[in-house]
């Protein structure tokens, strides 16, 4: 088969990050001005590319983000494999290390590999990767889209690049993410590899 190219994107700014607000899946917050700005910026540099289908997640923010493309006419798919993990009762708060011992506990053992923890009444690692298979699975099944455009979350989009680039989950920290931050992939029918890593040069 040809390689399928993937464009994988975090969603721009909202206010909530600009505020350290948890947002997760619970939280369909909209894109702020610079978010908005951001996703500009993307679509002018990246327009030229014929894009076969683009994925979002069901969330409001990540489709904001490639609207621009939307608007071309480009097929659209939003999977709810693509959302981000939910963080529980903790959505909706502010929660940093220093401010939330809990939380920090949490990340802890998912550094340890305890990748079945999680935030009370949210999801673990493990859960969100398994449904993000589904998803996976999909885009490997449709080699017709040779170029894929992604937009999805943070701590999701480090899950899903453990997933395709064979990493334990408790590596997913090592994949480090900005909003509107690029990561572009190559799928061979065997084996994905990155090609571009943390891009943010279509923001300046």
């Amino acid at each position: 088969m040809s390689v399928k190219k993937i464009y994988l994107i975090r969603h721009g700014q909202t206010d909530f990050n600009v505020q350290g607000i948890v947002q997760g899946s619970g939280v369909d917050s909209s894109l702020n001005a610079a978010g908005h700005e951001q996703a500009s910026r993307f679509f002018a540099a990246y327009k030229h590319l014929a894009f076969d289908k683009v994925y979002t997640s069901t969330l409001q923010r990540t489709q904001q983000s490639v609207q621009g493309f939307l608007d071309l006419g480009l097929p659209h798919e939003a999977h709810p494999g693509l959302n981000e993990i939910s963080w529980g009762l903790r959505e909706g708060t502010r929660i940093t290390p220093q401010e939330d011992a809990e939380y920090q506990r949490v990340l802890d053992q998912w550094a340890r590999g305890e990748t079945h923890a999680r935030l009370m009444g949210g999801e673990s690692p493990d859960e969100v990767a398994a449904r993000q298979r589904a998803f996976i699975d999909l885009i490997i099944s449709r080699p017709e889209e040779e170029t894929i455009l992604v937009c999805m979350h943070g701590r999701a989009m480090r899950v899903l690049l453990c997933q395709l680039l064979n990493y334990n989950l408790s590596h997913m920290d090592a994949f480090e993410h900005r909003n509107l931050c690029l990561y572009r992939l190559h799928y061979t029918g065997s084996m994905f590899s990155v090609r571009s890593f943390l891009d943010t040069a279509h923001l300046t």
